[in-house]
């Protein structure tokens, strides 16, 4: 069995999946396996594949399924994965080479969750930004969370966190929807952890084009994304009270950071859509879940409550 699993859904990527691949072929810690899930792509991503697993000495499992997105893409992926950790990289972004042997120690200890950090990057690899937040010990899921949803802005992304597979599959997670699928399930995931680390160590590179600067002006799909993010918060409700190891004082604090991220969205939206958006806020009673403990929570509540754009004036 491989130490990790690097699962790499694929779309529409022939420019820069060469490098992806690239990056692991570099690691300095070389017990993985690559299982790539060809998402339905119409271009030329297939046949660039195809070719480099003809000359490298990486371990490549290719697979085809028809379009689905990226939850559907991972959760492929998921059920073929043998390693003892699973890790999630994007086909247009890389790693830095040193990355899984920094890790590993983590690995060796059996840790449920292991954090670390990401770069932007340009085309030429130059750093735009270093996305750092909080760095702490092996502690519960619980503690780690309390630490992070209120002072780390990149919490959510999947591909930040290498998972040991049987606690994955022993709680059965699945990615969901088409949208904004790392909000919908990194908290439920680190809620459940036994154990959790966050490491201060850099290693994945977010890859910043102008196609990436493009992709967020489609105003479809903010509405899209809008009501992803909705479905996302329903199904946090309907499944984390079953969580019965988890403290009512951490599922309030979930609660919380996705009512706040919610009706944050309300600002991509415009005109009829995005009233319609806080009718559907205003639906599910989301101020229920502010519990104040100071007097700007006691006022995030009213206003939440009584005028969500005040609300958002606020933050």
């Amino acid at each position: 069995m491989s130490k990790i699993s690097v699962i790499i859904p694929v779309y529409n990527t022939e420019k820069y999946i060469e490098k992806c691949f690239e990056s692991l072929e570099k690691q300095t810690m070389q017990d993985f396996e690559i299982v790539v899930v060809n998402d339905g792509s119409t271009d030329e991503s297939g046949r660039v594949i195809k070719n480099y697993m003809r000359k490298t000495r990486l371990k490549i499992k290719y697979l085809e399924k028809e379009n689905g997105g990226l939850a559907s893409a991972r959760n492929y992926g998921l059920e073929r994965a043998l390693g003892k950790y699973i890790s999630f990289l994007d086909s247009d972004d890389y790693l830095d080479e040193n990355l899984f042997s920094k890790l590993e120690k983590y690995m060796d200890e059996d840790i449920d969750l292991i954090k670390f950090k990401m770069k932007t990057v340009d085309e030429k690899g130059n750093v735009i930004e270093k996305l750092d937040g909080p760095v702490f010990n092996v502690c519960s899921g619980e503690e780690g969370y309390k630490k992070l949803c209120t002072t780390d802005k990149y919490m959510d992304p999947a591909c930040i966190y290498l998972y040991r597979r049987e606690f994955f599959v022993e709680n059965n997670f699945k990615y969901k929807l088409r949208y904004h699928e790392d909000f919908g399930l990194t908290s439920l995931i680190m809620i459940q952890a036994k154990t959790f680390v966050s490491t201060g160590i850099f290693g994945y590179n977010y890859l910043q084009t102008g196609e990436s600067l493009t992709r967020g002006k489609d105003y479809k799909k903010d509405i899209e994304r809008a009501k992803d993010m909705l479905a996302h918060y329903d199904n946090m409700i309907a499944v984390i009270d079953a969580y019965y190891n988890v403290s009512n004082e951490t599922k309030d604090l979930v609660k919380r950071y996705y009512t706040n991220s919610v009706v944050l969205k309300a600002d991509t939206l415009k005109g009829e859509d995005k009233k319609r958006y806080i009718k559907e806020i205003k639906s599910r009673f989301m101020y229920r879940n502010i519990k104040p403990e100071n007097l700007k929570q006691k006022v995030k509540r009213i206003l939440l409550k009584y005028s969500v754009n005040l609300y958002l004036k606020m933050r």
